[in-house]
């Protein structure tokens, strides 16, 4: 199973100098990552405030610069609010910096700035979402593109340049949780990540055996079938130390898009019945965590990468360091050998 962190690269700071800095810690969180022996390392896309990663692949391409060896991978780009030219040459344009390292996960994001930021219709998302990812993979496969659609310009052959590194530039989609996305994922022959930030893993069992009998009725080779999970967690040396650490930060974050979206702000009773051993929550000491790993592994019917949301205004520079430390040099080892004997 591959191993990773995503980040959202959250910040409290404010002004240019705040924004300079926690730019400079994720790029020293990538290093870290690497250094470790982690697998992937993921930048999402937000146009907030609170976010400073409105432009994920610059972010990306400055780590490439300094890692020799993880995968750097969006997480997620809205592409149905931005032009598949322009992202497909930003990624090739990565993946020539990183040698190869480069991947695209393509989803709905978290929030919906984007739509009105770039002037479109949210009401459109499923139309912008079919044609966009069907531009982007024939870009994909061909330098010299004959397309028309609806919400861009056509292509009347024209090419489209740079081309990446890799044969095939790895694009994925990215869920979290609605049947028709599943569905067109393995329809097209694209590895599946999916969202669990809430509930039970156990929950998304359905999903993931929608892929799979999806995947086999389409015809695609069986030993190319992935399914990744996101998760959103902290890892500390102790279990005590990682629930006080993280409660906070989790209030902070979830309690933020409560009010914004009218949901009663987070509990801890709640907190503790997602960092329990059923619950969604991947937080806790190495061998907890790697515990919950493996069984949601099991859960799930057998997974291909995790990456775990390691990121949070509240939580700081070191803490976040140690929790890529502990990931990479004693979660994911454990998790690698039991499932390797397993």
């Amino acid at each position: 199973m591959e191993i990773g962190v995503d980040s959202f690269v959250a910040t409290a700071k404010s002004g240019p100098t705040g924004d300079v800095e926690r730019v400079q810690e994720l790029l020293e969180q990538i290093k870290l990552a690497d250094e470790v022996g982690l697998d992937v390392f993921g930048v999402g896309e937000h146009h907030r405030a609170d976010y400073v990663a409105s432009a994920p692949v610059v972010l990306l391409a400055a780590a490439a610069a300094q890692t020799k060896r993880i995968k750097l991978a969006s997480a997620v780009t809205v592409l149905s609010s931005d032009d598949p030219v322009r992202v497909f040459q930003q990624f090739a344009t990565l993946d020539l910096i990183s040698q190869g390292r480069a991947e695209i996960i393509v989803g709905r994001g978290s929030f919906i700035e984007s739509y009105p930021l770039f002037g479109f219709d949210l009401q459109d998302y499923d139309e912008l979402a079919t044609e966009k990812l069907e531009l982007l993979l024939k870009i994909r496969e061909q330098t010299n593109v004959h397309w028309s659609g609806k919400h861009r310009a056509p292509l009347t052959g024209q090419g489209v340049y740079p081309r990446p590194a890799q044969v095939k530039l790895p694009v994925y989609i990215g869920v979290g949780g609605t049947p028709e996305s599943v569905v067109r994922a393995a329809k097209l022959g694209l590895p599946l990540i999916i969202a669990i930030i809430g509930g039970q893993p156990s929950q998304f069992r359905p999903f993931a055996d929608l892929y799979r009998k999806t995947w086999q009725q389409s015809g695609h080779d069986p030993a190319k079938l992935f399914i990744g999970v996101h998760n959103i967690g902290f890892l500390a040396d102790t279990q005590e130390q990682a629930l006080e650490t993280f409660w906070p930060a989790y209030r902070d974050a979830f309690g933020k898009i409560g009010r914004e979206r009218g949901w009663a702000p987070p509990t801890r009773p709640q907190f503790d019945a997602q960092c329990s051993p059923h619950g969604a929550l991947l937080v806790g000491d190495p061998e907890a965590a790697a515990a919950k790993i493996i069984a949601e592994h099991h859960s799930l019917g057998g997974i291909s990468r995790l990456t775990v949301l390691l990121d949070n205004r509240v939580l700081t520079h070191g803490q976040l360091m140690r929790a890529i430390e502990l990931l990479g040099t004693k979660v994911a080892p454990i998790v690698r050998k039991e499932l390797d004997n397993g």
